[in-house]
């Protein structure tokens, strides 16, 4: 079944990606950052002793992104987790093209606003080379999740990789896209 065309990636062709040109004065269009693809991952530590669990959480994480997700095994052996090589630990989603900007858009526009209390996202959790992880507390930000069908609430790791060079230009990338960042205060920024 075909996806339909988002609105933000026609947002990034008509406008940001012009903005960002002249913003960082790149010579070459190829240059410009954008978005390569978003990883979704949930760490299932009680799997370990409880099968079922690894299977809901499967299930929520494909219906809020409409792909089938991928089980994720441990590398090494923990004794005090009671770990071994091998054992599955996590579930993990990549999105790429259409669907991970109709994900993006979803993600800014419907789940992050549906948090409690929420006042924005922080920009400080870019990792050096344009990167952009940010977590979750619970699945239930995302309309598809009915609470009366989940067995309980887990959180979840979105990480946004851009072809950014510097956290700046990340930055600047996911503010034109729309990311609802957080201001800095008027005596935060006078401290720095």
């Amino acid at each position: 079944m075909p996806i339909a065309p988002s609105m933000m990636k026609d947002r990034y062709d008509k406008s940001v990606r012009d903005e960002l040109r002249k913003q960082f004065s790149y010579d070459n269009v190829m240059r410009i950052p954008r978005l390569e693809k978003i990883v979704l991952n949930i760490g299932m530590g009680e799997s370990i002793g409880n099968g079922k669990a690894m299977d809901a959480a499967a299930n929520d994480l494909a219906i809020i992104t409409g792909q089938r997700p991928v089980i994720t095994k441990s590398r090494k052996a923990i004794s005090n987790f009671k770990l071994r090589i091998g054992m599955p630990i996590g579930i993990k989603v990549t999105l790429r093209g259409e669907r991970m900007w109709h994900f993006y858009e979803k993600l800014v526009t419907v789940a992050l606003p549906r948090i409690r209390d929420f006042q924005g996202i922080p920009d400080r959790s870019f990792d050096g080379r344009g990167n952009f992880s940010l977590g979750l507390k619970e699945q239930l930000v995302f309309p598809e999740i009915e609470y009366d069908k989940i067995d309980r609430l887990r959180g979840m790791e979105i990480t946004i990789v851009t072809t950014a060079r510097t956290d700046e230009e990340a930055r600047a990338l996911l503010r034109g896209l729309g990311m609802p960042f957080k201001q800095a205060s008027a005596s935060a920024q006078a401290a720095s």
